[in-house]
């Protein structure tokens, strides 16, 4: 009876009481010796389900179906396209099943759309703050320094250059801010067009390694490659926003790197594919921290982040720029053994 149509439920309804009708009939003839003309028995039976077919059709249609029907082309116009051209519906075709159904996924989909609003409206709020936080501490900084030399700090020679070059710092840092912040949105909005080409791929890692080395020997961290990665292998990539990714991934590898360790690179080919992983022996990181690491100005130590230097916006444009290229990003860290950032380009 579940599965039925509407049709099919009327018929089984009606079928069912006419043959009952029939037993009754019957059973009077043959047990209570009632003298029933023939066709009685099977005329009356015959007009019970003509007429209750029709009768439980039109009160199905007419108290049952219609509301239903409006339940459901009510999601279905929800569902399909502005211009799509709606299917009429009628008695016989199992529209309660449907409804069921349909109700039911859509309720699914709109719990799931709820959600996915609420934790973009959560993300929202919490960018705006972070974004408020980071252009305050740079402009208050230049507020207090300028202050002070106006009021006369200007013609004190112990402060006045120290201020000045503090305020020039948080000026730089300040546009840094927004210069990451209008690459993020070039990136997003495909307004950043890349310059696709082939190149040897281990000769431009080489050369993010010359560009850091004096920031590794400050730590006395060494960059090498590890063992099997290739002596040359060519992808096809945006040269300049790759040596970007690699300089970022590679710079924080040394920041967060422990004194006298280690980054290094491998380099494995995957058919279509290069994968690139980057590994630090540093503190680390909790996995609870992995899952938000590229979102933008998000820090796993604010404080201990912020006196490193960085807009905190690195590993967001480092996670777009690899995703312009169609190619994944991922990260694996351990709480003090380390970390691997590992991203793939497309093999020339």
């Amino acid at each position: 009876m579940k599965n039925l149509s509407p049709r099919d439920l009327v018929f089984t309804v009606t079928g069912s009481l006419s043959f009952m009708l029939l037993l009754v009939l019957y059973g009077l003839t043959r047990i209570a010796g009632l003298q029933l003309p023939f066709w009685v028995v099977l005329g009356l039976p015959l007009v019970n389900f003509v007429t209750g077919y029709f009768l439980l059709s039109f009160l199905l249609e007419k108290f049952i179906y219609r509301r239903v029907k409006v339940v459901y082309k009510t999601i279905n116009n929800l569902k399909a396209p502005k211009n799509a051209t709606q299917m009429p519906l009628r008695i016989n075709e199992d529209i309660l099943s449907n409804v069921e159904r349909e109700v039911v996924d859509w309720t699914k989909r709109q719990t799931q759309e709820i959600e996915k609003l609420k934790s973009s409206d959560s993300y929202r709020k919490e960018f705006i703050g972070n974004v408020s936080h980071e252009l305050k501490t740079p402009i208050f900084n230049i507020q207090g320094y300028i202050h002070t030399l106006i009021d006369g700090g200007l013609y004190d020679e112990k402060i006045n250059k120290s201020y000045l070059y503090k305020a020039s710092q948080n000026l730089d840092r300040l546009s840094a801010i927004v210069e990451d912040l209008e690459t993020i949105s070039q990136l997003e909005t495909n307004a950043l067009s890349l310059d696709i080409r082939k190149f040897d791929f281990v000769k431009l890692m080489k050369e993010v390694f010359e560009n850091l080395e004096m920031q590794a020997d400050l730590k006395d961290i060494s960059l090498l490659f590890k063992e099997d990665s290739p002596k040359t292998i060519n992808v096809m990539a945006d040269r300049e926003r790759v040596r970007q990714v690699l300089t970022n991934l590679t710079s924080n590898s040394i920041k967060y790197g422990k004194q006298q360790g280690t980054t290094s690179v491998g380099i494995y080919d995957m058919h279509d594919n290069v994968l690139i992983e980057i590994t630090d022996d540093g503190i680390g990181m909790a996995e609870e921290h992995l899952p938000r690491l590229f979102e933008r100005f998000y820090r796993v130590d604010k404080s201990r982040a912020r006196d490193q230097g960085g807009t905190g916006l690195g590993l967001s444009i480092v996670k777009h720029i690899v995703e312009a290229h169609h190619q994944t990003i991922n990260v694996r860290s351990t709480v003090g053994v380390g970390s691997t950032f590992g991203f793939t380009l497309k093999k020339a």
